[in-house]
């Protein structure tokens, strides 16, 4: 697959996921979070923008920075790497 459609691909859905994670705030069936968390680690791997936000506020969590680095390293081995 062409590497922008694949980029574009990935950046919709974590555009959609950060949308149902902000419904799921307010609803009783949706997990929120987990759909946001999901949505941030997309566009962190198409988004060098997403990617260096996402370390900028994870540094106080070291947890939190693993796990992030974590799925990012799986959703890469899923989908493909965009960065050389």
């Amino acid at each position: 697959m062409n590497r922008e459609i694949k980029r574009a691909l990935v950046l919709s859905a974590g555009v959609i996921f950060l949308i149902l994670g902000v419904v799921g705030l307010g609803t009783p069936f949706l997990q929120g979070i987990l759909f946001i968390a999901i949505g941030l680690t997309l566009l962190s791997i198409a988004s060098v923008k997403a990617r260096r936000w996402i370390e900028l506020h994870t540094k106080r969590f070291p947890r939190i920075q693993s796990v992030v680095q974590k799925i990012e390293k799986q959703l890469n081995a899923l989908i493909g790497g965009f960065r050389d």
